[in-house]
């Protein structure tokens, strides 16, 4: 059993986007060591092999090693993306029974080793999943996290960069609410320099701004139909939140966080904007909704709430 000590991270799910994630991190030189447990040993084994071949390159040196439980005894981080896909024709939602099943016996085993760091949480639908995980494993709510709408964020920025000409980076906006069909776009305070992104668009066409949220809402849908499945973009985001707490940033990212009067809501994961540091999620920000955004955010809430009652019957 390794007892290396540093920003140690132990990834559960090597498939693409546990992958993806893995390769990010070594890319990025974000952890001291990574840890990679699958059932699918062989392929851990490779990917082990691979990874340990791009260290020479990579901006800081990192262990990488095929992990067993016993090594979240000392993990610093647990990143979660075992569980069952998104396939053609599904929601996020309609994942629900299958990979809460899945992370049971996940959360479970992670439990019995002792471990006392931090939870993120990749699989969908990545609202309820952490929501199961916070109750499965009995953490602080500050230390499940979800990847949220990270993503979901991301995808809009692009979006308005390309309309706007300008770098992603400096597009200031994010999706909010479910990480699914349920998310809205935070059009009142979305902007570009201060400057009002609805407003521009608004005068250039009455529906741009709607078409803009279509796209990124059923994104994944798309990339699903012509690849499979997603995966650079939220192992991106995964390895942006990691970074987040291992350099104690208190960085602002929308993250599925657990509202608890936040917004007007209780008991329920979604995405938010929070504070992000080495104790996970510091604070979540209330920002300003308008009276149509409200309302947006209120039926993305009950949607997951609906889908939260038969795991508390479950768990």
């Amino acid at each position: 059993m390794n007892k290396f000590k540093g920003n140690k991270v132990v990834l559960i799910g090597n498939g693409m986007v546990g992958s993806s994630y893995a390769f990010s991190l070594v890319n990025q030189g974000i952890a001291d060591e990574l840890s990679i447990i699958d059932l699918d040993t062989n392929k851990v084994k490779g990917d082990v092999a691979d990874l340990n071949h791009c260290v020479a390159y990579s901006p800081s040196p990192i262990r990488i090693n095929a992990g067993t439980y016993e090594d979240c005894k000392y993990a610093d981080l647990i990143v979660i993306c075992a569980g069952a896909a998104q396939k053609p024709g599904e929601t996020r939602l309609d994942l629900v029974a299958k990979n809460t099943n899945i992370f049971k016996g996940i959360v479970d085993e992670v439990m019995k080793t002792g471990f006392d760091g931090i939870f993120l949480i990749a699989t969908n639908p990545v609202d309820v999943l952490s929501y199961a995980v916070m109750k499965l494993s009995g953490l602080p709510k500050e230390r499940v996290i979800g990847s949220g709408t990270i993503l979901d964020s991301a995808r809009l920025q692009y979006n308005i960069s390309e309309i706007f000409n300008v770098a992603p980076a400096s597009v200031d906006a994010n999706m909010l609410g479910e990480h699914g069909d349920s998310s809205l776009a935070h059009w009142s305070y979305a902007n570009i320099a201060g400057k009002s992104v609805k407003d521009v668009l608004d005068n250039k066409d009455p529906n741009a701004a709607e078409e803009m949220f279509v796209k990124t809402r059923d994104a994944a849908y798309e990339i699903i139909e012509a690849k499979g499945s997603t995966y650079y973009g939220v192992a991106m985001g995964l390895a942006r939140i990691t970074k987040a707490i291992f350099s104690d940033e208190n960085a602002v990212l929308t993250v599925s966080g657990y509202l608890e009067g936040e917004y007007g809501h209780d008991g329920v994961y979604t995405g938010i904007p929070a504070v992000i540091n080495r104790n996970g999620i510091r604070e979540i920000i209330e920002v300003a909704l308008d009276e149509d955004e409200q309302k947006k955010f209120a039926h993305s809430v009950d949607v997951l709430k609906g889908f939260q009652a038969p795991i508390d019957e479950m768990l």
